[in-house]
């Protein structure tokens, strides 16, 4: 009998393709790279454009919550002049119709920006808020606390949560 021999064969690689199967493995994990560089940088710029889109967004409200404030800033001197002259004492007749008909603009005023938003800062009375208040003088008095605000001389006005001026006070040292 004879016996019967059976090989295996197995495949032998030369160099040749071993330096290829490594270039080919090589260029793939580059091309692993780039791809993953490509969708980073991809997820960086659509980040960008979200911020972008918040950003303006924010300053579109910023503006439109704000959108009075040029107006109402020039119309504070009226205001106050309204005011110094309604605090006239008068005797005429004509005179006080004169001063019941300013009073009216007065109040009409006051209802026009109130609808903007904007609120006159309280002052007398409130605790100094280097914030709110401007103080202009300080004073020595018996029998109140430091830091309180003791006379207005300028009415403070807020817009929405904004101030657009302080009040100018007197406070107690």
């Amino acid at each position: 009998m004879q016996e019967e021999v059976v090989e295996t064969v197995e495949p032998v690689f030369g160099e040749e393709e071993v330096a290829e199967e490594n270039a080919q493995a090589k260029q793939v994990e580059e091309l692993v790279a780039k791809l993953e560089e490509s969708d980073n940088r991809y997820l960086r710029l659509q980040a960008d454009f979200d911020n972008f889109r918040r950003r303006t967004k924010m300053d579109l409200e910023a503006t439109q919550k704000y959108r009075a404030q040029n107006i109402i800033t020039d119309l504070l001197p009226a205001l106050d002049n309204f005011e110094r002259a309604l605090q006239a004492q008068v005797d005429h007749d004509q005179a006080k119709s004169l001063l019941q008909g300013m009073e009216m603009i007065y109040r009409s005023l006051l209802e026009a920006i109130k609808r903007e938003g904007v609120e006159p800062i309280e002052a007398v009375g409130q605790e100094f808020d280097p914030y709110l208040h401007q103080a202009v003088m300080q004073v020595e008095v018996e029998g109140s606390a430091p830091g309180m605000v003791l006379e207005e001389f300028q009415k403070g006005y807020k817009l929405k949560d904004r101030v657009i001026r302080p009040s100018m006070v007197k406070v107690s040292q």
